[in-house]
Parts: C-alpha cells; sequence; structure tokens
C-alpha cells in the first residue's frame, strides 16, 4: 500500500511540475508577444486615443470658429448691400 501512495504521491508531483512549467511558458510567450504588438504599433506611427480626441477638439474649435466667421461675413455682406442700395 505504501508502494501505490508513493507512485501517486510522485505522479501528482510530476502533474504539478508540469502545471507550473506550463504556467510559466504561457506568461513568457504573452510577455514577448506583448513587446511585439507594441514594438509593430509604435512603428506604425499610430496615435494615442489621447493625442486623437486633442486633435478631434481641435478640429471641433476650428469648425464652431469658422460657422461663426461665415455667420459674421454673411451679416456684413448683407448690411453692404443694404448700404449700397
Amino acid at each position: 500500500m505504501q508502494t501505490r501512495n508513493k507512485v501517486l504521491d510522485d505522479l501528482s508531483q510530476l502533474m504539478t511540475n508540469a502545471m507550473g512549467v506550463a504556467q510559466g511558458a504561457r506568461e513568457e510567450a504573452e510577455t514577448a508577444m506583448s513587446g511585439l504588438v507594441e514594438r509593430w504599433l509604435a512603428n506604425r506611427d499610430f496615435v494615442t486615443r489621447e493625442e486623437f480626441d486633442a486633435v478631434r477638439a481641435m478640429a471641433q474649435k476650428a469648425r464652431e470658429e469658422n460657422a461663426a466667421l461665415l455667420a459674421r461675413i454673411e451679416a456684413l455682406e448683407a448690411g453692404a448691400s443694404k448700404a449700397g442700395e
């Protein structure tokens, strides 16, 4: 009976060690893949979300300013055409 428990204990220890090795290999593969993806993205000149949002806000402000200036020009032109009549 003692021999059988020893065999099961050894088998259990072997499986535990194998799972530890597999877990370590998985973590190492994840780290390597993450580094590879980060390098690939950095080489592609992609912008960050923060940079994109900042430029989008600037574009929105410029559109609003253009609309205000257009309205002002139209009002001035309307006033000039009435004065010329």
